[in-house]
């Protein structure tokens, strides 16, 4: 088994954080969808409460508290909304730090490489020279 690199690592923690912000972005719109079904079924009660049909003003009380309910429920998915919004953003920063050290770390070892390479090279020269001499 091949020793594992810390950019290899990196790389597998950049995977794991980049789906992790994908989650939070699927809730985040399913949170957004959510709100947009809430609004549209306040739209509609407001319709009902200011229609001039009589069985609508028969249930005027009910629609009035039905609004209430949606927006109270508006509010709490507007709140869950800005905390998904954070969410994501919070994701996308740390899958954006971990990228940048993945990519530093894969930098670091291609510069040892070609260290290790010349010393190699050097090496070689070295000894070659010194069976050559004789």
């Amino acid at each position: 088994m091949a020793p594992v690199n810390r950019s290899d690592k990196l790389k597998r923690l950049v995977a794991v954080q980049r789906h992790l912000e994908k989650i939070a972005e699927s809730d985040l719109a399913a949170t957004t969808r959510q709100r947009q079904e809430v609004s549209q079924t306040m739209e509609v009660v407001l319709d009902a409460i200011g229609s001039l049909d009589s069985l609508h003003r028969i249930f005027s009380q009910h629609y009035a508290e039905r609004f209430s309910r949606l927006t109270i429920q508006d509010a709490q998915l507007a709140g869950m909304q800005n905390l998904h919004e954070r969410r994501v953003l919070k994701e996308r920063t740390k899958g954006d730090r971990l990228e940048e050290h993945m990519q530093e770390a894969r930098g670091e070892e291609d510069r040892e490489a070609d260290d290790n390479a010349i010393y190699d090279l050097i090496d070689l020269t070295t000894a070659s020279s010194k069976v050559q001499k004789p």
